[in-house]
């Protein structure tokens, strides 16, 4: 058994830039380039393995072919994404449906609960998380009459933040932040306000209204939750959050750090720092920007060097 490592796949967006390859060295494909989808089966965009005698295998055909990986899953799809954002500029304010609305209306796509975790940011950076409508009417009312100002809350950021995003919460990353996003695997956003920006056909960029009052949360539900840390021999582990979808993890490694996985596949990506992975006598080099998933019975492994990981499972 080996780690399998991922080849991302990237994707330019209107609101994108070159903050990938600066801060990561990847090779992307223009200076619009906004999301590096890391670790993904999605069909939009899925990842291929690197090594091992799955190599060139996808990420989705891999779930399929070969379940036993991931411990025989009830789930048909690979239910979670990861990816890394380049907000260069703002991006459109949207909201993502739950489980229940996006399988009815979304040709049975999964429901979009996210998370972030802020890598960097612009000094002095926000960004949009919840509204201030207390009832449905009154979010119509504020959608109706651009009232963008009185409705949409701004938190300010820094690097080291985490946000837990659930369905529902109408959110949008702002200018000059760089962020690694957990999130169910699905790629239905409805956006809501976009700044009245235009595609590179000097249209106006679709609105989707409609739905977007359908699913967003009234009033806004904030999510308080705090982070654990629990400090072990040469590694601090912080967990952010659990929830039904996913559980996600900051790994703080500074020298050899034991670990044993064996009921549970892991989702793994360097943010930060290189060292390696020494499993079974085999070393396995890790440097920011790499990203790898552990299978299930993968058993004790060990990291070693100076570098943080954001791991999650579902």
């Amino acid at each position: 058994m080996q780690p399998l490592f991922l080849k991302p796949i990237y994707k330019e967006r209107i609101w994108g830039g070159t903050s990938l390859q600066i801060e990561f060295g990847y090779e992307i494909p223009s200076s619009k380039t906004g999301e590096c989808w890391a670790i993904s089966a999605h069909p939009n965009g899925p990842s291929l393995v690197e090594n091992g005698p799955y190599a060139g295998k996808s990420l989705n055909v891999l779930w399929k072919e070969h379940p036993e990986l991931f411990g025989n899953p009830k789930e048909e799809v690979f239910p979670l994404l990861t990816k890394i954002l380049d907000a260069n500029m703002d991006l459109s304010v949207q909201v993502h449906p739950d489980d229940s609305y996006a399988k009815t209306n979304e040709n049975g796509e999964l429901g979009k609960t996210e998370c972030w975790y802020i890598i960097d940011c612009k000094d002095d950076a926000d960004m949009i998380f919840g509204h201030n409508a207390k009832t449905k009417q009154e979010l119509v009312e504020q959608f109706e009459n651009g009232q963008w100002n009185d409705l949409l809350r701004r938190v300010k950021i820094k690097p080291g933040d985490f946000f837990f995003v659930p369905s529902g919460t109408i959110h949008a990353l702002c200018e000059g932040t760089l962020v690694l996003e957990t999130q169910q695997s699905s790629d239905t956003t409805y956006r809501v306000y976009d700044y009245d920006r235009k595609d590179d056909n000097e249209s106006l960029r679709e609105l989707h209204l409609d739905k977007a009052i359908v699913v967003t949360t009234v009033p806004h539900q904030g999510v308080k939750d705090a982070p654990r840390v629990e400090t072990k021999e040469n590694v601090i582990i912080t967990t952010f959050v659990e929830s039904e979808f996913f559980t996600v993890y900051k790994w703080d490694v500074k020298g050899q750090a034991s670990f044993a996985f064996n009921d549970k596949y892991l989702l793994l990506s360097v943010i930060n720092g290189e060292g390696m992975l020494v499993y079974q006598h085999e070393k396995y080099p890790l440097k920011k920007g790499t990203h790898f998933i552990i299978p299930v019975g993968f058993g004790e492994f060990s990291l070693e060097g100076n570098y943080q990981l954001i791991v999650s499972h579902s």
